[in-house]
């Protein structure tokens, strides 16, 4: 592969994000511009679930009890199982703003399954295998982000950053216009994911994919360990390497999962992008590890 046809497929993988970010970055320029801020820490409180007492018109327009505790996650991680990592790029985004909770976040993150679905699809794979796997990586998303919510409300956490900030952050300019506002903030990404995508697919085009899989054959123990790892790459590499394995049996099911689990297309490069609070980061990216790998173990043992 030619330098050229590099920049192509960079340029390529990064364009198809343009619509999630332009789109994503459009809604939260106008919550912060139109909406007012009593509208905005309405919205925040959906996302995270405040359990704040509203009075009834709140509570009619919100449905409290629904959109408060259990929609999020639950939204995340259907969207996530669809075969487009602008999703993942579009939560890390509102995740940066506060709009949407950690749960949510990574639900979505878990769910998300890049080029998985298209490369088992084109080879055939049985459709109830393919729809297992969706379903199973859609339900622990789900879970966990549920729990992971669950456990910030009970131990009172309720941080709720402010969509100003990320402008502050990128000096967009906001006072010109939410569209031209929301274009800045998504040149700004598209250019730092289209740098990093071309470094990567530099990195892979000499390494060579063969030693991403080199990693994990012949490892039948460490395969989800070292498959999580895989995953864990913000480029579709990952993705395509663990199930062109999978589909060749080069390793089991519960590898697959692990790798897959951890895989969250370009959500973690752009939520490192986006928010700056790096602990927060590491933290997520550990959380996204460490149940990746333990799903995977354990859908290993079942089947």
């Amino acid at each position: 592969m030619d330098i050229w046809e590099l920049v192509i497929d960079s340029v390529m993988d990064s364009v198809k994000l343009i619509p999630f970010l332009f789109l994503t970055y459009l809604i939260m320029e106008y919550l912060e511009h139109r909406t007012g801020e009593g509208a905005q820490r309405l919205i925040v409180r959906m996302g995270q679930g405040a359990q704040r007492k509203t009075d009834r018109k709140e509570m009619h327009l919100t449905g409290r009890r629904y959109g408060g505790r259990w929609a999020g996650p639950i939204v995340g991680g259907l969207l996530g199982i669809v075969p487009q990592c602008g999703f993942s790029a579009a939560a890390s985004n509102l995740y940066a703003g506060r709009v949407i909770t950690l749960g949510t976040l990574m639900a979505v993150y878990l769910s998300t399954s890049d080029e998985m679905l298209p490369l088992l699809l084109s080879e055939r794979v049985p459709v109830g295998l393919i729809l297992s796997i969706l379903a199973a990586k859609a339900i622990i998303g789900m879970v966990a982000g549920l729990g992971i919510d669950l456990m910030r409300r009970a131990k009172g956490d309720r941080r709720q950053g402010c969509i100003h900030d990320i402008c502050e952050q990128e000096k967009c300019h906001c006072e010109k216009g939410i569209v031209r506002s929301a274009l800045s903030h998504t040149f700004q990404i598209t250019f730092f994911i289209l740098v990093i995508n071309f470094a990567l697919n530099l990195v892979l085009a000499y390494a060579g994919e063969e030693v991403l899989a080199g990693l994990i054959l012949n490892r039948p123990i460490l395969a989800p360990v070292l498959a999580g790892v895989v995953g864990l790459i913000p480029n579709c590499a990952g993705s395509v390497v663990l199930t062109q394995l999978y589909l060749k049996g080069a390793m089991g099911v519960g590898a697959l999962m692990a790798g897959l689990f951890a895989n969250s297309g370009v959500g973690l490069l752009v939520l490192f992008r986006v928010n700056h609070d790096r602990k927060e980061n590491l933290t997520i990216l550990g959380l996204l590890y460490g149940i990746g790998v333990a799903a995977g173990f354990l859908i290993g043992l079942a089947v």
